[in-house]
């Protein structure tokens, strides 16, 4: 009796280790295959028309220094002439001419700031604030009330408070320490909105979206995913970097279109590409760089003079002997017989043309040469950008 209960429980065991098995299988062949290639949000490579931010500046003074504020009498007038001008607005009379304002706790300063897209009136953004004269540290300073302006000349917000130093400078007799930028620093949500910038979103029957690396391949690709997504008709390539959005098609409502489609994932396309910066020696290498197949061979040779000019001194008590210097030069020159010649076959990739370079113990320097005498040879299949 006791078998017959051991085998009816393994044949059941059996069964539902074979109906999970086929489970497991269909839910296998249903789920979408995982790209090769890393995917990227269309929030992430893309901007939509409208969404922008707009860069504000304004000039102001910034007060309570510790004797670290500008010279306003010889090399700042500029300082003691925005002084004069604001104490005047404030109804203190300044008689120019017989002034002797000599303040060391004022500096004047330039004030920037990023105005959000969709900025509302009333609300805070932050500030940079830096020195514009000679002063040496803005540490304890308050800005003044500042008006700031956008491109148009119109003011946009007024910024004012406490600032917040991220580096100092202390001065002794002999030695100065300095930390960071003390001549410059932030005040969080120190500036307030006085003016929107003008533009009903919500009233858009079409709308761009602007890839910040153009590309038709990656143009197409975007269209091709919210069509998919939202329906035919919903968005075109217009050309490399701009995709055409019907809003009215999807109930003529943008805010929510753009929910809907900016986390969509896109497989980016990317051009062959090498950067060289001839100034820091740095090499970037775009992923669908190859070459052809090409013979390189890279010398190391090394010529060093080396001067060690010695002195030539007469005889004891001579009286016609002059002491003189002899120069002595010696030259050395060297060649690695290690360096051979490597060759790269048809077609290498990037990890190959690297580690082929590698194996010839190419520096950045050389790496440079050899890149652009590739791409001359007419092997190299990517554009070469030199800056």
């Amino acid at each position: 009796m006791t078998t017959n209960l051991h085998h009816r429980r393994y044949r059941r065991l059996r069964q539902l280790t074979s109906l999970l098995a086929s489970v497991a299988i269909i839910l296998t062949a249903a789920l979408p295959a995982r790209p090769a290639h890393a995917l990227s949000r269309i929030k992430d490579i893309a901007e939509f028309e409208g969404v922008r931010e707009n860069q504000l500046v304004g000039y102001g003074l910034v007060v309570g220094l510790d004797g670290t504020g500008d010279d306003v009498k010889k090399k700042a007038p500029f300082t003691r002439e925005s002084l004069i001008g604001m104490l005047e607005r404030l109804g203190v009379k300044v008689n120019q001419a017989n002034a002797d304002l000599e303040p060391k706790n004022v500096a004047a300063v330039m004030v920037t700031a990023t105005l959000p897209a969709f900025a509302r009136q009333g609300s805070e953004i932050d500030i940079t604030v830096s020195s514009l004269g000679d002063a040496t540290s803005l540490q304890g300073g308050t800005l003044l009330a500042t008006p700031m302006l956008g491109a148009d000349g119109e003011i946009y917000a007024v910024g004012q408070g406490q600032l917040t130093i991220g580096g100092f400078k202390v001065t002794g007799a002999a030695e100065t320490v300095v930390r960071g930028v003390p001549t410059s620093g932030r005040i969080t949500r120190g500036a307030i909105v006085e003016r929107e910038v003008p533009f009903d979103f919500s009233q858009l029957q079409s709308l761009k979206i602007a890839l910040r690396n153009p590309d038709f391949t990656t143009s197409r690709r975007i269209a091709d995913a919210i069509n998919e997504f939202v329906g035919a008709g919903t968005a075109s390539a217009m050309d490399s970097g701009t995709v055409q959005l019907n809003v009215a098609q999807y109930g003529g409502n943008p805010t929510s279109l753009i929910t809907d489609i900016e986390q969509l994932p896109i497989e980016p396309d990317q051009q062959a590409r090498v950067i060289i910066d001839e100034n820091t020696g740095v090499v970037v290498i775009g992923q669908n760089v190859r070459i052809s197949k090409v013979a390189i061979a890279q010398g190391n040779l090394t010529i060093r003079v080396t001067e060690t000019p010695q002195v030539s001194q007469p005889s004891p008590f001579s009286n016609t002997g002059v002491t003189t210097v002899v120069p002595r030069t010696n030259i050395d020159v060297q060649e690695d017989p290690n360096r051979k010649l490597a060759i790269l076959n048809d077609g290498v990739t990037l990890e190959e043309l690297v580690a082929g370079l590698n194996s010839l113990g190419v520096g950045p320097r050389d790496l440079i040469s050899i890149l652009q005498s590739i791409k001359t040879a007419g092997a190299m299949q990517a554009d070469i950008t030199v800056q």
